[in-house]
């Protein structure tokens, strides 16, 4: 007999229906009772293992209706900075990025501003498309400091992410996060294949190397596939 908890049974019996796509997004899953049944336990205990999943994400309860299968979300961290790639290869899953533009600019007056440069100051700009498996889950677009990463444009970013060179380049050592919810911009919608509708994610970030402002980046992400959570010990 298996010493593993029973909800935590029931939780990888509900997961691997999921992940089978024999429960696919939308789906409801069996009642609480019939769970109950199937594997003769209290309802407290099938309560437990429910409660998780919808926690994690991988399910949702709507009154009345009954609790189903909801769209899975990638989730980054909030208070760190981590290649994108990295994070969804740890989910399990396969990253690849479409560039979309790569190529130097005139700066606009705000992105002189963001980088602490001179207006009219020639930048690197990229805009990239990531994807998890074959869904797009965030357009990067990011303007660099060409005094910092002279090589930026030379690089295959269908190949490695910029946050990889920027990394090796001029390792960093400060990141400042905004983020807040939008309706996105024509353009970024038909990249991340959603209607402009669809509300988003938008991380605003920028990074430094030492006291230099490195790059700053906009970061849109659909909202009902991705998440941004963030975790930090709190002392009295």
């Amino acid at each position: 007999m298996s010493n593993t908890p029973r909800f935590q049974q029931i939780k990888t019996y509900i997961q691997k229906k999921i992940d089978a796509k024999e429960w696919p997004v939308g789906s409801r899953i069996p009642t609480e009772a019939e769970l109950c049944e199937l594997f003769s336990v209290s309802r407290m205990t099938v309560n437990k293992a429910v409660r998780d999943l919808v926690n994690q994400g991988r399910l949702e309860r709507t009154p009345r209706l009954g609790t189903f299968v909801c769209q899975s979300k990638a989730e980054s961290p909030l208070m760190d900075i981590r290649n994108i790639a990295d994070e969804i290869q740890e989910r399990g899953h396969k990253h690849h990025s479409e560039v979309v533009l790569q190529k130097q600019i005139i700066a606009p007056d705000d992105v002189s501003m963001r980088l602490g440069m001179m207006l009219g100051s020639e930048v690197f700009k990229t805009e990239i498309v990531h994807y998890e498996d074959d869904n797009a889950i965030q357009v990067e677009v990011r303007w660099v400091n060409p005094d910092c990463a002279r090589q930026y444009l030379e690089q295959d970013f269908n190949h490695i992410t910029p946050h990889q060179y920027l990394m090796e380049a001029c390792p960093l050592s400060t990141i400042e996060h905004t983020v807040e919810a939008i309706l996105p911009p024509d353009n970024i919608a038909r990249l991340l294949n959603i209607t402009p509708k669809t509300p988003c994610l938008l991380l605003h970030r920028r990074t430094w190397s030492g006291q230099q402002l490195i790059s700053s980046a906009l970061l849109y992400h659909p909202g009902d596939r991705y998440k941004l959570s963030a975790r930090m010990n709190v002392l009295d």
